[in-house]
């Protein structure tokens, strides 16, 4: 059973309506807290967020049993672990040590007999907001942060762009992936081994041993020059091999073993896992051995770039840099009052195929009247998607990529065109702050948990947009206070 939210009062604690939240801009958390706070105390905000909330969570469940976390404790958690881009050790100590979100949660500040928190208790319960949820309660936040901001018949002018949103991975190389794939399945192995007594492992810390001293002597010589570089690289690259296909041979002929005696479901997770390593490094062996002994040049379709981050990409954006990131591009789409209005986690797919979606997306949250004008950087110019988009919205500011003919040129000298491609820089603004509130690195895992990590920041920015609303209104409020005073 999980109720909204139910607050034990006692002497030493305040309702949440009534806790004073220090109003400093230049921190993270107040402005978030701030945000949390007007959503809680505005009774249609209230009511919409945690109908959202238990049509995802409670949907199917029964109202009895053991009590879980409240709703509104698992989302106050979920966006404090965001902005201060917190892992979950550093949460739970957060959780059941600072005041202010404890009172935040309307939980009374630690003391003997007061309420804490367990680690496996937030891990769990974080995991259950979804990302369709997540991303109903910031459409829910942003329209309470026009409502404030926004005039009734002001249209929005909406800022696209997209950044790299990195996966928690290493710096990938067929020869380092081959390790990682053979010391994953060594590990498992070692794992079964204390339950299953398969002969033939006695020496298994020599196999980990030889595989990484090899790996470091064929890397070293890849990266080394001299005259003899080829003929080192293949000599290294052949032993590589040898080692990593003798213990692929091994692993096919004990795991008939493993499975005959598997007598429970931990053991058979761990063959299935087993078998998932056994792939990866069939899959590297081939690689390594075409890329170095017989030089082929690699598809790019064929190539991995983790083999625990299956999903990540090798993203390369053309900056002056020439840095290389790992992950996904998330496509975000802020208004001129800094909230994001929209964002997808794209797979596998250019800028340029973006636009048109996105328009449809904003068509349906918006209505068709409601959007003065869009505007994307030259990495999303394609001939079709602005003649599609001049459909959709009156201004459309899409630099052309190469040549322009004299029609061109003159709508991209016009008073208009420049002015909102001057606006569209602060966009970049907003990425960078999503950087600052957990979006720049996703230690999430699985492409479900990256898509959701990403929803989630973007809550939390929103939030903290919101409160930093809530907050110039009191501000103004306060001086006319004094005068009548």
């Amino acid at each position: 059973m999980r109720k909204r939210f139910e607050q034990q009062y006692s002497i030493d604690l305040l309702p949440i309506s009534e806790v004073k939240i220090k109003e400093n801009k230049r921190d993270e958390l107040p402005p978030i807290l701030q945000g949390l706070q007007y959503i809680f105390v505005t009774p249609g905000l209230n009511q919409e967020v945690f109908r959202i909330m238990e049509e995802s969570i409670l949907k199917g469940k029964k109202k009895t049993g053991r009590t879980g976390m409240d709703l509104w404790h698992i989302l106050v958690l979920g966006v404090v672990r965001m902005g201060l881009e917190l892992n979950y050790d550093r949460l739970c100590d957060t959780a059941n040590h600072h005041t202010l979100i404890r009172q935040i949660m309307g939980i009374s500040p630690v003391c003997e007999g007061t309420k804490e928190f367990a680690l496996t208790t937030i891990r769990d319960n974080a995991s259950l907001l979804d990302e369709a949820t997540i991303e109903k309660i910031s459409e829910v936040v942003v329209k309470a942060g026009h409502q404030l901001v926004k005039k009734k018949e002001e249209k929005l002018f909406i800022k696209a762009d997209t950044y790299v949103l990195e996966a928690n991975v290493h710096f990938p190389s067929d020869i380092s992936l081959l390790w990682d794939s053979a010391r994953k399945s060594l590990d498992i192995i070692t794992v079964l081994l204390e339950s299953f007594p398969v002969k033939g492992w006695r020496k298994i810390k020599f196999w980990y041993k030889d595989l990484k001293k090899q790996c470091r002597i064929l890397t070293k010589a890849c990266q080394s020059g001299g005259k003899a570089k080829e003929q080192q690289v293949i000599k290294q690259a052949t032993e590589y091999l040898r080692i990593a296909k003798d213990l692929n041979e091994k692993i096919s002929q004990s795991k008939e073993e493993f499975y005959q005696m598997a007598n429970n479901t931990m053991s058979l997770a761990q063959l299935l896992s087993l078998e998932h390593y056994q792939k990866m490094l069939c899959k590297h062996i081939n690689l390594v051995e075409r890329r170095l002994i017989n030089g082929e040049v690699i598809a790019q379709s064929e190539k991995l770039y983790s083999i625990f981050e299956t999903h990540t990409e090798w993203k390369k954006k053309g900056k002056s840099n020439n840095k290389v990131e790992l992950g996904h591009n998330v496509l975000i789409a802020s208004d001129q009052f800094h909230f994001i209005v929209y964002h997808k986690v794209t797979d596998h797919q250019q800028d340029a195929e973006l636009p048109i979606p996105l328009a449809d997306s904003l068509q349906i949250l918006f209505g068709e009247d409601a959007i003065g004008s869009i505007s994307f950087d030259k990495g999303f110019w394609r001939p079709e998607n602005k003649m599609l988009l001049q459909m959709y919205f009156p201004n459309v500011i899409m630099p052309k990529k190469g040549k322009k003919n004299k029609e061109e040129q003159e709508e991209e000298r016009s008073k208009i065109f420049k002015e909102l491609r001057n606006k569209h820089s602060s966009v970049e603004s907003n990425i960078n702050s999503l950087e600052h509130h957990g979006l720049d690195r996703c230690p999430d895992k699985g492409k479900k948990g990256f898509i959701k990590y990403a929803a989630l920041g973007i809550l939390s920015y929103n939030l903290h947009r919101l409160g930093l609303v809530v907050m110039s209104k009191q501000e103004e409020k306060t001086p006319s206070i004094r005068k009548a005073a």
